[in-house]
Parts: C-alpha cells; structure tokens; sequence
C-alpha cells in the first residue's frame, strides 16, 4: 500500500529519529552510540512521490528537508466476506538472523490498513495505520510524529504503530502521523518483546464501522499477550474502518496501487539500521543496498505467513501482491524512483525480492529458498505499469494487484 509520504517511518525528521545501535547487541541502556536518522541519499536529493504525478504543475514537491520516497512491496489477503476490513488476524512467524541480519534488507515490516478520519482537514478524510514490527531492535520510545528510537538488539522484535495521515500545507501537502503508540507488554508500560522464529498471531480489529481499530500480538511460541493499543487520535479522535470488505479495488484514496484495505509490506529500499549507511536511502545497483541482493535475503531464516482469519472464522480467498515502484520496473529505472546503477535486472544488488510459497503453505518473501514450491514467477509478479483505475484524490493510474493463488 504505497503513501504518499516520505522516507519510512517519518524518518525525515531526523532530529527526533534517533536510532541507538548498541554494541554489545543487549536490550539495556549501557553505553549506546546514538545516530541522528539519515534517509538522503546524494543520488536521489529530494525524492518524494508528487501527488497527480511528475507532471502535476498545481501541487509543490512536499515533506522536509531530507525527504525521500520509499518502497512498499505489498502481500494483500483478499476476501469478499462481511466486515472482512474490520478483524483481521494475521498468523506469521517471525525471521532469524543468519550469515545477514534480518535487519540489513529493510527497517522494518509491517501490517497496516486504511482508515476513516473524521478531520475535515486531513485530505480524503484518510489515513494509514502502520503496525511497525522493527528486526533486531527493542523500541525506547515511539514519538507522536511517527518516529522511534531503537537500540539494537540481535534477532529482537519489537514495535510502533504511526496511523499517517495527509493535509495541505501551503502549496503543497505534509503528511502528519494522527497517532502513534508502542505495543506494549501486559503492564502497559514496557515494549512488548518478541524474538526470531517466534509464532505470533497479529489481531487488527475495530468493534464495529465507527469504532476505533484495536491491535494486540499474541505470542504463540511464549504464551505472552501485548497489551491492547486503541487508535484514537489525540487530535482526530476514533480512527475507524474506511471499507468493510478485503476486496481489490477497496483501495485507499490517495495511494498508487489498487489493492485491498489491509494488507503486509516489508519496506525496503534502505540500508541497515545498524550498519555503515543507517537507514540512508538507497536504490537498486548500490552496493550498500542490501533490499536489492539476492544473498543478502537468502542469508537469513524468512518471515512465514501460514495466513489469516477475519472475524467470521474465514480465510483468505486468494493470496495477491503489488508494489509501488513496478517491481522490476523500479531496477530497470522505469518507476517514480527514478535512475539506477544497474545494467539490467539480475545480478548482485539488482534483483527485486518476491513473495513466495514454501512446502509448508506459508507464503515467504525475500528469495527462493530450499523450501520454495512456487515463487509465482519470481518479480515478474508485480505490476510494472500503473494501468489500474485512479484511487480517488490524485489524477493517474495505480500499479494492479496480482492474484498469486
């Protein structure tokens, strides 16, 4: 579900973005080397998505200084049944560590889905919720504007929860976090502590069409319980369900691809949290760009996606995928991204990670891996050209979603 909005996680105000990498990979407050966030890059400058596209005169490039377009490769459960877009739970287990950090490929992968504001202010009275599950780190603090701070801490997980939000801001349009809360421990107090290959049900829910949504992990594997995390926005109150069906098409108003109300993205399209280039913005052909080598992902255990059951007790009809760049379209320098340093699409950083499914059922996504039994045509899965309908605010056409099974 592509945003229109800037480098992952509001990272552009990296003044309050602090991401701590510790060296001793421990959880605790010792002597932690403190990097202010930096999601420039000197190949990209400014690269922020231009609401109506490239050509669009009326609306200014937006967001602060920094700023950067990011890359949201989409896995969509699709489902016609009943308030399907208002109880989703996700069952995933978590990936591990190996001869590359899960951490290295991207900051961070979430759940998320659309929401009703109720500000009139906010455009298309929209927004985006954003359930951040952060590789080898343990959360310090989770600002209101979206940001974290992390501490680096080996194959642990922990999370944030932004719901973003657009409004106009002079000539052009900021895109504000309407709210944003740690998952927490059953105290209330503390971040909610998970670990690789842990089995973790994901539950994201709304009571009823104008009821705030709800979030909550069980841990499967520890038998621990977050706390339970309601969006009400300070200053917009109750962020509600925008549809109520998981239907293709049930797309939120100002994003780029015509896909379903909630869905799973790993961001990608960064460098390591913790490595030389912390979280700087990179594009495929970049050497320091670990989302776009294929070893890189081979190099750890993968995340596991078993499925989901919405609130009736069904499943997921189909399994589909989407991105917001075009997939190979974006190493080939064909997407909003803009030029890349590779040749072709192949080869060492040129690649672009896919969903998969293993022997087990379980959808991957990264590479094909010893378990792989159908990786759906590997990147040629998504979309490479936006030839689906317009979604609503912005004129131009969005990237299609494509059934996978």
């Amino acid at each position: 579900m592509y945003r229109v909005r800037f480098a992952v996680l509001a990272a552009a105000f990296a003044s309050v973005l602090a991401l701590s990498a510790s060296a001793s990979g421990g959880t605790g407050t010792g002597s932690a080397t403190v990097t202010a966030g930096n999601v420039g890059a000197t190949t990209a400058g400014c690269l922020a998505h231009i609401p109506g596209g490239l050509d669009d005169a009326n609306l200014a490039e937006y967001y602060t200084s920094g700023c950067t377009g990011h890359d949201e490769p989409e896995l969509d459960p699709v489902s016609s049944a009943p308030r399907s877009a208002w109880n989703v739970t996700w069952h995933v287990q978590l990936p591990k560590d190996g001869t590359v950090p899960v951490s290295a490929v991207g900051p961070t992968f979430w759940f998320g889905g659309a929401v009703k504001d109720s500000n009139p202010h906010k455009i298309g009275q929209e927004g985006f919720l954003e359930l951040q599950f952060y590789p080898d780190s343990f959360t310090k603090n989770c600002f209101s504007n979206g940001g974290f701070s992390l501490v680096h801490a080996p194959d642990t997980y922990t999370a944030c929860s932004p719901v973003w939000t657009l409004r106009k801001q002079g000539q052009g349009i900021a895109e504000p976090a309407a709210f944003n809360g740690m998952l927490t421990d059953r105290s209330g107090k503390n971040p909610f502590v998970m670990h690789a290959l842990d089995v973790v049900d994901v539950h994201i829910w709304a009571p009823s069409g104008d009821s705030a949504y709800r979030e909550q992990v069980t841990d499967i594997t520890t038998n621990e319980r977050s706390s339970v995390m309601v969006l009400i926005s300070p200053s917009d109150g109750p962020l509600t369900p925008a549809f109520s069906t998981n239907e293709i098409g049930n797309a939120l108003d100002w994003g780029a691809v015509w896909d379903t109300p909630m869905s799973f993205v790993w961001e990608i399209g960064h460098a390591d949290l913790y490595g030389a280039h912390p979280l700087q913005f990179c594009v495929p052909g970049q050497t320091f760009c670990d989302s776009f080598n294929n070893d890189s992902w081979a190099g750890f255990t993968p995340i596991r996606i078993s499925g989901v059951t919405f609130g009736d007790g069904s499943h997921q009809e189909n399994w589909a995928a989407v991105s917001d760049t075009g997939g190979i379209a974006e190493v080939l320098g064909d997407s909003f991204v803009g030029p890349t340093d590779c040749a072709g699409y192949g080869g060492p950083y040129c690649i672009y990670p896919w969903f998969s499914t293993n022997s087990g059922g379980a959808i991957n996504y990264g590479v094909d891996y010893p378990d792989t039994v159908n990786d759906y045509g590997m990147a040629t899965q998504f979309d490479q050209v936006t030839d689906c309908p317009e979604d609503g605010i912005f004129s131009g056409g969005t990237y299609c979603d494509t059934i996978l099974k």
